[in-house]
């Protein structure tokens, strides 16, 4: 089994059964890592650790769709595809949409770093 199939069953086995936004949140980083299957090895040892799980993941694109309401004075509202993305870029350490991957490894924290800082 390659390290994206491993990736994406870990992704799978955090997914509730029903198309929540949990559920999304698990669909749109399944399709950041087929996109760039390099990423995945980095998202499965965080998909290891409770704090780095999609519920936890969902969560930061909930407070950015509960800020949107609240600026909106109440009215309905959500975060885009795009967003979203972004969002789930940010929460995992990876490079930014159209970014090849550098050398990004995460240290026992969990955070994300770039070796090339470092040079």
């Amino acid at each position: 089994m390659s390290i994206l199939e491993d990736t994406i069953r870990k992704i799978e086995a955090q997914q509730p059964k029903e198309h929540s936004t949990v559920w999304c949140c698990g669909e749109q980083l399944k399709d950041i890592l087929r996109d760039n299957p390099s990423l995945a090895e980095l998202v499965s040892r965080d998909l290891e650790n409770k704090s780095m799980s999609i519920v936890e993941c969902e969560k930061k694109i909930k407070a950015r769709s509960d800020e949107i309401h609240k600026k909106a004075g109440g009215m309905s509202c959500g975060v885009s595809p795009l967003e979203a993305e972004d969002i789930i870029r940010k929460f995992y350490g990876l490079p930014e949409r159209g970014e090849k991957r550098k050398n990004y490894h995460s240290n026992e924290s969990g955070e994300v770093v770039n070796l090339a800082d470092f040079f």
